[in-house]
């Protein structure tokens, strides 16, 4: 399974930013996935996740009502929509997938599968 984020990029507090990430495959309608982001000399953290058919999702305390997952399993690929960014959002962004069920699922160290990580910056 390869997966390539996109759609990072450099913006002002309070903007919007749409990630991407399309993944390799064709049993993407099987995958849990999820975003996690990495911050400078920070460890990497769990941002949000989603099941493999949609029906479930996750979040990070940090982002819930502000960020929301979804996918598109006919194009291979989930989202990340983000409203209302801080300068702490500030970080690189990773996708990453494991096969199956996955519960909970912010659990990084059971995605087997990690995208390249594209960058956020959120200027105050």
């Amino acid at each position: 399974v390869q997966l390539q984020a996109s759609g990072g990029g450099l913006v002002q507090a309070g903007d919007s930013l749409r990630l991407s990430c399309v993944a390799s495959g064709r049993t993407f309608g099987t995958y849990t996935m999820a975003w996690f982001r990495q911050a400078p000399g920070k460890e990497r953290e769990f941002v949000a996740a989603i099941s493999w058919s949609g029906s479930r999702t996750s979040y990070a305390d940090s982002v819930k009502g502000r960020f929301t997952i979804s996918r598109d399993n006919a194009k291979n690929t989930v989202y990340l929509q983000m409203n209302s960014l801080k300068p702490e959002d500030t970080a690189v962004y990773y996708c990453a997938a494991v096969i199956g069920t996955l519960r909970p699922m912010n659990q990084r160290d059971e995605y087997d599968y990690w995208g390249q990580g594209t960058e956020v910056t959120v200027s105050s």
